[in-house]
């Protein structure tokens, strides 16, 4: 049998922040209990397509997946255990806010199986917070952070952004100091980003939204990795930092094209040479999966050329980058021979170094990885 990643995605939030641009809304509360009807229906109809895959790993996402009842997080879980195989299930992670848990809530996902626990928290500054459009305060933050400890959760990821109006250096590293005082198992840190269709996109265009200029947020990057490698944190991934063997499972899946399939509104999938997405709109959600069909807007079939492309991209987001005899074992032939000419330019200007077997972005490369990706994108 193969291995296989499963992402869930609950689009439900209790409000939307300001530079999120994922598919999640705030009003749509009356859907819940149909949507998770459907998620379930969604489930049943892979029954037959995954019969030669195992779990490996599950991610319920968002959204705010914490914001909906957690008894529906049961039922989902429930229902899945029942049409994949479980066997060698190794990771279920869920994301929260910490707004919206209790003691309650968090007692059903560890009675179902949930053992590790996405905490968005970007930042612990209570008026960078409200600039920002989260829910939460700092305090809302420990104190969640706690009770997942008292309830024994044993492996806890922390989101944090850079570049936020407003924020310093100094913010940056107090947040880390404190999260490395607290003993949190994973670190993702990630720079902020605009992107169109956001409240931040607007404001910002029309000049009312004040960030730390580029240069300014690439050095809170970098002090804030060296301050966490420093404390023993691996920097296994561009923005993601782990205790010894608390790495994503998950995470891992997608970043060496491992097969996953996303279900519920909008999510995508990548198995058996497709990659396709279900539909975004609710209705149409709804109705395909009334029909006894899967809910997929589109598809698109990955040939190898794509296939190589994705795998070296995916790969170079790795701090350990792409290893070459794994490229020729996966492909059959030298990554050498397929991107030497864009190896090479790479190479000269700074931005890829190689070192024995494995190729890798330099730390001028993980600022500029995009000018070698654009290159590698058939």
């Amino acid at each position: 049998m193969k291995e296989l990643a499963l992402y869930i995605h609950i689009p439900f939030c209790k409000s939307k922040c300001y530079y999120c641009d994922f598919n999640s809304f705030s009003n749509k509360n009356d859907f819940i209990s149909d949507y998770i009807e459907y998620l379930i229906r969604e489930v049943k109809l892979y029954s037959n397509k995954v019969k030669d895959y195992y779990l490996k790993t599950i991610f319920i996402g968002g959204g705010t997946p914490s914001f909906i009842k957690g008894e529906y997080i049961y039922i989902l879980l429930e229902e899945i255990y029942k049409v994949f195989n479980v066997n060698n299930l190794e990771e279920i992670s869920i994301e929260l806010n910490p707004k919206t848990v209790d003691e309650e809530k968090l007692k059903i996902y560890k009675e179902i199986g949930i053992n590790r626990i996405s905490v968005g928290v970007q930042s612990l500054k209570d008026n960078t917070l409200k600039k920002i459009g989260r829910i939460h305060k700092a305090k809302d933050f420990f104190e969640t952070y706690e009770l997942l400890r008292k309830i024994g959760f044993s492996n806890i990821n922390v989101d944090l952004i850079s570049g936020l109006p407003g924020q310093t250096k100094g913010d940056i590293l107090s947040t880390l100091e404190i999260m490395n005082d607290l003993e949190v198992d994973h670190i993702s840190f990630y720079s902020l980003i605009i992107e169109e269709g956001t409240k931040f996109y607007n404001w910002y265009n029309s000049g009312d939204l004040i960030l730390p200029d580029e240069e300014e947020e690439r050095y809170m990057y970098h002090e804030g990795i060296k301050y966490l490698k420093s404390k023993g944190y691996n920097h296994y991934e561009i923005s993601n930092l782990a205790k010894e063997g608390y790495e994503c499972v998950h995470n891992l899946f997608y970043w060496t094209l491992k097969p996953y399939i996303g279900i519920g509104t909008g999510s995508h999938s990548n198995i058996e040479g497709l990659r396709y997405w279900n539909f975004a709109d609710f209705n149409k959600y709804f109705n395909s999966i009334a029909r006894n069909e899967l809910p997929i807007e589109g598809n698109e079939v990955i040939d190898k050329t794509m296939e190589m492309a994705e795998y070296t991209i995916l790969g170079l987001r790795l701090i350990g980058g792409i290893y070459m005899k794994d490229f020729f074992r996966r492909f059959n032939i030298s990554i050498k021979e397929v991107y030497g000419s864009i190896l090479n330019k790479h190479f000269k200007n700074g931005l890829l170094h190689i070192e024995g077997d494995n190729i890798r972005l330099t730390e001028k490369g993980l600022d500029l990885s995009n000018l070698v990706f654009v290159d590698l994108i058939p």
